[in-house]
Formats: structure tokens, sequence, C-alpha cells
């Protein structure tokens, strides 16, 4: 989320009670930011703060106390299964009494819209004289429970906000209705027959304002339905292996390190690598990729995907919350806890909004009264004002449509890790990309060791596997199996050092010189170069060129190669068509690096950078305004990825912590950075829609409720719609598909 901990600070979440509108919600963030070393955001949609504080300043008794001074309730949220569970609970009580409370007060207005009909045909709805088709008593009798009962969900808001010194939707709504309620029972009680009395505008609010409630709560539920979907998709229990026999454990219960049993047609349980047996497994929830996926003995496994057609035994790796969906749930419930910088607008005009609509509604009242010298025509002007203005649709714009983004970015393997990287995404203009493990599978292998006169292709790769043994990087992977491959085994390695992006050093076996392994260049500046002719050779071919040397002896060279990944060229097509310059950065040489840039066509490309080099150039392209994005490993590129303003990690699969990326993606296809753009565009429209909606719905309408051209009975129902119609809008994004 958007708070911020430093390093001196720590960081919580509070769940949030009692807000029933966005006012509340920056009530409720003003009030906490004004503590001492405190930076709190108030998420209004998923009723949650994150907040940094510094413990040597404040408490988190203090937070709390914070919170219910302001009128509110908060609790620390610790644990994000039983707080999940605890806010489904809770939030279907309230559900439920929602609709109770909704089928009372509709029973009870239903007797009023029959007298409203005559009403609206005759047009004394808006304010002329007419007859009561109800005994007046009659009303003042229906509309009491109403506005009493039922609407006292409103009046303790209200007073909790106002005891607070702030304003909320409850505070326009009790200040309508009773508004039109006290006049109705004065009118009644003293007979005055020529005043019209608005019971049925008072009950008639209220109903439909808590109808409103009811279903934006129920669409409310469903922006949050692809996090809810991804938790469910993972078993309840496990078939583990334990004293020679299968029993069936709780997913608790179950460890690293124990053997557990994967039937046909089951979903695996936890995170493991298959021990025995042969199947293919549906990873469509991690990646959207409908192909099965091919496990045998040493492929890993995740939670919550589908074993197909065969009985697999597997070995745990991660449990509980160390299992790529739990990482995946974690990051997506961050995600939609987060604020869009789109947003600010919003929580700013929020702050201030129901003291000014209050102050409209005064000028309104009193304005009205001296023009036209009716009390009641200008009670009624007023009571619509307040109830037409609920800021109820600006609170929800934004925060609906990036929980409903994230979601579905989830369910295809996109990850989000905050709201102001999914909106950045939408705008990018240029795009930065790694050659390595991006365009490319990331698998480069050993096509051929190119030998010094007098030394053997042995001696080239026993080195060169002595100094990579251990190393994580895709070239030395290669290197090594090669040399496995060909039963030479590394020798002892000690005072071992790594040159970022250039070569490894270290003494090898029992020598006392250093022997070094690592780009032409590296090995030159090591005084042990490679002839220029082998190099040029292997480089013609396209070839990443490793040099060897031992003891201050040239050995040889190993060239590498690293196939184009078959969708490279089209997802580099739909970057280009989407109006996205795509630069590739890399560290190779210039002829691998054409060869590659040509295949996938890229035009615009830069050899021999290095990891610090790729930050400069990134830097560099923002400096021109350009909102610029990166795609990596996560690792080596870590500086790029940290310069950008937004950063891919690609291919992360069960490493979905990379620190450096703002969007993880689970598949290893530069067309999920593709994806990820067009849902951050989509969900970004939403947004604008959304905001747009909501200004221009208190903009109309609050002018023409002054003007006594709104009855508060329409702006009641108006005010009900403008809320659901914008979560409404935001759950289309569930209809989002990834592009083919």
């Amino acid at each position: 989320m958007d708070a911020i901990a430093t390093p001196s600070s720590e960081r919580i979440e509070l769940g949030l009670t009692g807000m029933t509108c966005a006012a509340c919600a920056a009530r409720i963030e003003k009030s906490l930011n004004r503590l001492p070393g405190v930076t709190a955001a108030v998420n209004f949609a998923t009723e949650t703060a994150a907040v940094g504080f510094d413990p040597a300043k404040v408490s988190t008794e203090t937070l709390l106390a914070q919170v219910a001074k302001a009128g509110y309730g908060a609790a620390v949220r610790t644990d994000p299964a039983k707080d999940r569970a605890a806010d489904q609970a809770r939030k279907a009580a309230e559900l439920a009494a929602l609709r109770r409370e909704f089928i009372v007060a509709a029973i009870l207005t239903v007797p009023f819209l029959v007298q409203m009909v005559p009403m609206l045909v005759s047009g004394s709805l808006f304010g002329g004289a007419h007859e009561d088709l109800i005994p007046r008593p009659w009303q003042w009798a229906l509309a009491t429970p109403v506005q009493f009962w039922v609407g006292r969900r409103f009046y303790i808001g209200a007073w909790h906000a106002l005891r607070g010194g702030g304003a909320n939707m409850d505070v326009l709504v009790v200040l309508g209705t009773t508004m039109a309620y006290l006049w109705s029972v004065v009118v009644t009680l003293f007979g005055w027959h020529h005043e019209h009395v608005y019971f049925e505008a008072s009950a008639a609010v209220i109903t439909l304002v808590l109808l409103g409630k009811l279903l934006e709560a129920r669409a409310k539920a469903g922006t949050s339905a692809a996090l809810e979907g991804l938790l469910r998709l993972q078993p309840t229990l496990a078939h583990v292996l334990r004293d020679g026999a299968v029993t069936d454990v709780p997913l608790a219960s179950v460890v690293a390190g124990d053997r557990f049993v994967v039937r046909a047609g089951e979903r695996i349980p936890v995170d493991g690598i298959v021990r025995d047996g042969a199947s293919s497994v549906d990873e469509s929830m991690l990646t959207g990729e409908s192909a099965l996926i091919a496990k045998v003995a040493g492929a890993k496994v995740y939670a919550g995907t589908l074993n197909q057609d065969g009985a697999l035994t597997c070995e745990a790796t991660g449990v509980g919350g160390a299992t790529l969906l739990a990482g995946i749930v974690r990051l997506v419930a961050e995600a939609q806890g987060s604020k869009a910088p789109i947003q600010r607008l919003a929580d700013r005009v929020s702050g201030i909004f129901v003291p000014v609509v209050v102050v409209i509604a005064l000028i309104t009242l009193v304005a009205t009264w001296a023009v036209t010298g009716e009390l009641a025509g200008a009670l009624v002007n007023a009571v619509a004002v307040l109830v037409i203005a609920c800021p109820c649709a600006l609170g929800l714009a934004t925060p609906t449509a990036i929980m409903v983004g994230t979601g579905r970015g989830a369910q295809t393997g996109i990850l989000i890790r905050n709201a102001s990287a999914l909106e950045l995404a939408g705008r990018l203009r240029a795009l930065v990309v790694d050659k390595t493990g991006t365009l490319t599978e990331g698998k480069p292998a050993v096509f051929d060791v190119v030998a010094v006169a007098g030394v053997s292709r042995a001696a080239v790769l026993a080195t060169a596997a002595s100094l990579e043994h251990g190393a994580t990087h895709p070239l030395a992977r290669a290197i090594v199996a090669t040399a496995a491959a060909e039963s030479i085994a590394p020798e002892p390695l000690r005072d071992f050092v790594a040159v970022g992006g250039r070569g490894v050093r270290g003494i090898v076996g029992d020598d006392t010189a250093i022997s070094c392994l690592g780009s032409p260049e590296f090995l030159g500046a090591e005084a042990v170069a490679l002839p220029a002719e082998i190099v040029d050779a292997l480089r013609a071919q396209g070839a990443t060129v490793v040099g060897v040397a031992r003891a201050g002896r040239v050995l040889g060279a190993i060239a590498l190669r690293d196939e184009v990944r078959a969708t490279s060229a089209d997802a580099v097509r739909r970057l280009h068509a989407a109006g996205i310059r795509v630069t590739m950065l890399t560290g190779d040489n210039a002829a691998a690096a054409e060869a590659v840039a040509r295949i996938v066509g890229i035009d615009d490309y830069r050899a021999g950078v290095l990891p610090d080099g790729k930050a400069a150039a990134i830097r560099a392209l923002k400096e021109d305004g350009v909102v610029t994005g990166m795609v990596g490993d996560g690792v080596n590129d870590a500086p790029a990825l940290a310069a950008s303003d937004v950063s891919f990690a690609i291919g992360a699969g069960a490493d979905i912590a990379v620190e450096a990326a703002d969007v993880t993606l689970i598949r290893n296809d530069l067309n999920a950075v593709v994806d990820a753009i067009d849902l951050s565009h989509a969900t970004l429209v939403k947004i604008k829609q959304n905001l747009f909606f909501a200004f221009a719905y208190n903009v109309l309408g609050i002018p023409l409720a002054a003007f006594g051209l709104l009855n508060p009975v329409i702006a009641g129902a108006a005010m009900a719609a403008s809320s659901v119609s914008v979560v409404s809008n935001a759950l289309l994004l569930r209809r989002w598909r990834p592009p083919t």
C-alpha cells in the first residue's frame, strides 16, 4: 500500500469499521497523518489503512486511539487468512442486516409510492399543492419507523463523524431527511392543511439510500471475486506419505520435506518437486495459459494447479505462506489496498466536500425562502441538495477499478505490486528490454569450445566449470552442464571474486596464481588477452564469447548461443502497434545483439552495456519526459528496474518476491508484458470513466437541486444509482481478456 516505512519505522495495516463514504476515509487519513512520524493511506473500498510510523514517537495503541477519536473503529491486521475470513463474516452479517432493514423500509414506503404516482403526473411532486391520498397521521406512522429505526445507522454514523470533528455522507442524509420529517410533523401537529408534508420524501430517501448501499455492498463483493477465486483453488487436505502409508492431513499440517501424492484430477496442495511419476498439469490459474505442462521427476509443481492424467509423488518445498499461490494473494491484496496517483484529486475533494455541500444547502434554503417567500419550497430544495451530494461515487471510482484490475491480472499471471504501477504501465511510451531470458529463451547452450595451441578442450572446460561451479547465471549453468555431460569434474576453488557483468576470478585447485573467466574485454583487463581471430570468428556466428585463462595463461574460449523465443517478434510488433518505442540493452557483444534485434524487429539496440549503464540509459530516456518501463529478470537488471518508471520481472516463476519489480509476470514470454500494459490501459480507462461520472453527477446534480428542479426522492434515487453505476462499471473489467 501507499504508506512508506523508512528503515527506522514500522509498517502495519489497520482494518477499519464505520466508514460510509469517501469523506470518512479522508477524515481518518488526515487524522492519522497529524501524528508525528506517521504516513497513512486509507482505502475506502477495502476498508483498510496502511500506516508507516516511527515507534519511538507513536505506538500502535496511539494509532488505534486516533482512529477512535475521529469517530471510527480500527484493529491491527496480522494474519491475512484470518483477517480475510473475519472480513467476509462481518460483511456477510452487514449485508444480511442491510437486506432485512431494506425489506422493512420498502414495505413501509410502498404506500407513499401509491400517493406519489398522481403527484408525478400532475407535477406537484416538484412543488405544487395536492391532495393527500393517505391521511397525514397514517403517513406520520409509516414514516417514523423508517426515519428512526431503519435510519438509525445514518444517525449513528453522523454522530460519530461529528464527534470526531468531521462530516460524512451520513451527516447529509440525516440533515436532509430530518429536516423533511420534522417539517412534516410540525405541519401535521398544527393542522396547516395549506402546507405540504414531506413524509414520503424522508421515507423514500432513506429507503433508496439503503437500497443503494445494499446494491453497492453486493457489487463491491464482486471486486474481490478474483482473489477469493484463487484462494478457493487450494485444496484443504493433502495425501501425505507417513510411515509407509498415505494419510490425509489438513493443509496446515504439511511441512517442507513431506512426501505427498497427487492423484489424477486433483489439485496440488502445496509447492513441491516431483520425485516419482509423470503427468500433465494445468497451470492456467497461475499463468493464464491453457496449454498443459508436462511434469516428470525433478519438475516443480505449484499449489492450486490441477493434475490431469497421472499420479505424482512430490516433495513439499513451499507450504503455508511460502507457496507461489500465497505470494500471489499477498501481492494482489497489497495492490488492491494501494492508491493510484490519479486518486489524489478525488481525495482532496472528498476531504472538503461535505462541509461545502452543507454551506450550499444553507444558502439554497435562505435564498429560495427570500426570493419565493415559501419556507416549504426552500426546505425541499435544501433537502435535495443535501441528498444529491453524497460523495460515495467519488470515493469508489478509483479503488474499485484497481481491485478488479489487479484481481483479473492475477488470474492471468500478471502480478501488479501497487496501484501506481498499474496507472503508469498504461501510460508507457518507451520500453527497455534485456536480451537474455526476455527476448531469448534464457537457456544458452555451449555450441563450441575453442582451445589455443597446446591446450585441450577438456582443460578449457575443466577450468571454466571450476570457476563457474555454484553460480546461477544462465551462461554459468550452461558451461557447468556441458562439463558434467563430458564427465569433467570441477576442481576446488578459493578466493573467488565476481565482477558484475564482466566475469569472475579465483584460484583453482592447487594453483597459486589467479585464474579468470569472462568477456574477452575482461580478460584483456586481466592481461591475458584472447587471440582476436578466435573472438571475431565466434562472434560472427552471433555467439556470446567467454574467455578462459588459468594462472595467467590463456586457455581458450567457449561460445554460447541462446535461441530467440518464438513469441518475441510478435510481442515487439504489438508494442510498436501500441505506440511504444522498444530499446534492447544487453551486456552481450554487438554481433550477438544485432542478430537478435534483427530477428525480433528492434531497430534501437545497444550492446556491451553493463548493469549500471542500463540504469543510466533509462534515466536518459526519462529526462525527455517519456514514461519508461524496463523488462528484465530482476537480478542482474535490478539497477535498471529500479531506475525505470515501471518495471517488469518476466518469467519469475516461484520467485515472485522480486523486490525491484513493480509488475511480476509468471509467464516466460514478452507477450505477458504487452498483456500487462493492455490491462493497465483498460483499468486506467475505467478509472477515468468513473471519476468523470462521479464528478459530473455532483456538478450537474447540485445546481439542479438548488434551483428546485430535483425532488428529494429523485435525488435519493440518483445518489444511490451513482455509487452502484461506478462499481458496476469497474466490474466490467472482469471481462478483460489478453489480446490475441
